[in-house]
C-alpha cells in the first residue's frame, strides 16, 4: 500500500522558516515574476477524471503549466515479458502544437521523436515504475500519456506528479473490476524542478527562470522521502556542494507539499467507470 508522507519532506526540509540562503550569500527575498518566495511552489491543482474514456485521467496545473495525464490499460505486455506473469508501466510525452507562444510542430508529421521527448518519457516511465510491483500487475501494460496543453516550465516534473495519480486511479478501477487482487503501488511519487537563477537557489522554476538558470535540476522522490532520480546540470559556472545541498533541500520541501496534495485527492476513491 502507499506509504505515509514523510515529515522530512516538509518540516526538516524547510529548515528555518523564510531563511533560504544559497552558497553565494544571497538571501531568499529575491523578487520573482509571479511574486513567489524562492522556496514557494507555483499554484498547484489536480483535476481528476478530466477525460471520461481513460482508465485514469488527471489534469495537473502548476502555475501556467498544464499537462493532461491519462492512464490506459492494455491486455498485452512487451515481447520480452510474455509468459513471465509480470506487467509493465510505460509513458509517452508530447508538447501539443499550441502549448507555447510559437507553434510546436507535431513530431508524428516529422516521422520521429526528438531526443528531448524520448529522454522525458523514459524519465516518466522510470519514475512511475519505481513505486510499482510489476509482478502484482499480471500480464497487463499501462501506458501513461502526458500531453502538455500549456508549457511554462516544469512540464516533465508535472507529468510525473500527475501521471502517478492517473496510474493510481487506473489500478484502483482494475481492483474494483476484479482484474487485480491488490494495488501494485508501494508509495506515492512526485517531482519538482529547482535551480540557481541570478545567483539564488529557487524552487519550481517557470520558463522565464529556467531559460536563464545557471543551474537546472529535476528531482523525483517518493512520499517516504527516498530519491528516484536527480538530474542536475550547470549551464554556466559549476556549482558547489553547499549549493547542491540547498537545491536538494528545496526539492524535498516542494515534493513534500506536492505529495500532500496528491494524498488529499486520493483520500476519496475515483468514481466507478461504466463499461
Amino acid at each position: 500500500m502507499e506509504g505515509p508522507v514523510s515529515d522530512m519532506a516538509v518540516s526538516a526540509a524547510r529548515g528555518e522558516a523564510g531563511s533560504t540562503r544559497d552558497a553565494r550569500g544571497v538571501k531568499g527575498g529575491t523578487e520573482r515574476r509571479d511574486g513567489r518566495a524562492v522556496d514557494e511552489l507555483r499554484h498547484l491543482s489536480f483535476a481528476r477524471d478530466f477525460t471520461e474514456s481513460a482508465d485514469g485521467s488527471v489534469l495537473v496545473t502548476m502555475g501556467r503549466t498544464k499537462v493532461l495525464c491519462t492512464a490506459s490499460v492494455e491486455d498485452r505486455v512487451p515481447p520480452w515479458l510474455r509468459g513471465t506473469g509480470n506487467g509493465w508501466v510505460t509513458a509517452e510525452y508530447s508538447l501539443l502544437p499550441g502549448s507555447s507562444s510559437e507553434r510546436v510542430g507535431r513530431e508524428a508529421v516529422r516521422g520521429r521523436q526528438s531526443g528531448r521527448t524520448q529522454e522525458i518519457q523514459r524519465l516518466i516511465g522510470r519514475s512511475l515504475r519505481s513505486v510499482c510491483d510489476l509482478s502484482a500487475l499480471g500480464e497487463l501494460q499501462v501506458v501513461v500519456d502526458c500531453d502538455v496543453l500549456e508549457a511554462d516550465g516544469g512540464t516533465r516534473t508535472a507529468s510525473i506528479s500527475g501521471g502517478y495519480l492517473a496510474l493510481h486511479d487506473a489500478f484502483t478501477r482494475l481492483i474494483a473490476e476484479a482484474r487485480l487482487n491488490r494495488s501494485p503501488l508501494s508509495d506515492r511519487c512526485a517531482a519538482v524542478s529547482v535551480g540557481i537563477v541570478d545567483a539564488v537557489c529557487m524552487l519550481d522554476l517557470d520558463y522565464s527562470e529556467d531559460a536563464r538558470a545557471e543551474v537546472d535540476m529535476n528531482v523525483v522522490m517518493t512520499s517516504s522521502g527516498r530519491f528516484v532520480e536527480v538530474q542536475g546540470t550547470a549551464e554556466g559556472a559549476p556549482f558547489s556542494r553547499t549549493e547542491l545541498d540547498e537545491l536538494v533541500r528545496l526539492a524535498e520541501m516542494g515534493i513534500g507539499e506536492i505529495s500532500m496534495a496528491q494524498g488529499d485527492l486520493l483520500a476519496e476513491p475515483p468514481q466507478p467507470r461504466s463499461r
